[in-house]
Order: C-alpha cells, then sequence, then structure tokens
C-alpha cells in the first residue's frame, strides 16, 4: 500500500514519517511533529505537583488526628513510617537430585515437606521454579526440532 490511492478511507491523507538513518532521532527532533508541544504538564502531572505543594500540611493533619487517637489516622501514619513486613523464608536444606528427572525432583521436595525439612509454601515455590525450568527446557526442545525439520526441507 505505498499508492495513496491504495489507502483504506480512515488513512486517507496519511503520509507515513520516514524513520532517520541508524533508526534515531536527533535531539529536539520529532517522529512525531504535530503531536504535544514540549512543556505542557498533563492533568495527572498538575494533581502530583498540587499534592507535593500541600504535603507536609496534609501529613501534618493526619498526624495531629493519630496522636488524638484517631485509629485509622494512626494506621495510616504509621504504614508510611513503618510499612508491613514481608514474610522471608527460611534456608532450608534437603537432598535434591539435578540429573534425575524434573518430575522425580518434585517428588523430592513433596518428600521433604512429609518430612518436616521443607514448609509448604517453601515447597510450592520451589516447585514453580521446577516448572519453570520445564518450560525453558520444552522451548529448547521445540526450537531443536524446528531447526532439525528445516534442514531436512533443505536437503
Amino acid at each position: 500500500m505505498t499508492d495513496l490511492n491504495d489507502q483504506p478511507e480512515w488513512m486517507k491523507g496519511f503520509v507515513p514519517t520516514p524513520v532517520p538513518p541508524g533508526g534515531r532521532w536527533q535531539k529536539g527532533q520529532s517522529g512525531n511533529p504535530k503531536g504535544r508541544p514540549p512543556g505542557i504538564v498533563d492533568r495527572r502531572q498538575k494533581l502530583q505537583n498540587t499534592f507535593a505543594d500541600d504535603a507536609v500540611a496534609i501529613a501534618r493533619v493526619v498526624i495531629d488526628a493519630a496522636l488524638e487517637g484517631d485509629m485509622q489516622a494512626a494506621n495510616i501514619a504509621l504504614a508510611r513510617i513503618a510499612p508491613p513486613l514481608r514474610a522471608q523464608a527460611e534456608r532450608v536444606q534437603f537432598e535434591l537430585d539435578p540429573d534425575v528427572p524434573l518430575s522425580e525432583q518434585a517428588h523430592q521436595i513433596l518428600l521433604a515437606v512429609a518430612e518436616g525439612k521443607v514448609d509448604a509454601e517453601t515447597a510450592r515455590t520451589l516447585i514453580g521454579c521446577i516448572q519453570s525450568v520445564a518450560q525453558v527446557k520444552s522451548t529448547e526442545e521445540l526450537e531443536q526440532r524446528i531447526i532439525l525439520l528445516e534442514a531436512k526441507q533443505v536437503a
């Protein structure tokens, strides 16, 4: 569709801007010359600027309310000062044979849970890792099969 007459109705009059050599625009040059002019502040930025101007006063009101016993204000203030701690898994040690198939490795993890060496959440994470490795292996094997099939077609 290089001819302008061949363009669909919704594209009539559209002429694509040629990409500069090397695929990069020069500093100050736009790929969309009719786009938004520089320096225009959008609504989101205006709102952020307004909040930034009053942030200290807003924080002071919340803190004062928390000090007067307002538990909701105290919760807001504490969430900003000391956010809730995320759970961290402890280090675990158990036997995992990397030379066996992935399904056997998952079975070894389940045995470790049954023996109390690994908690269920850590086991779920480890089995998720095994699933990711299985997907990567599957993709690699599929890629190799495609390469072999393409090589057979050429020969």
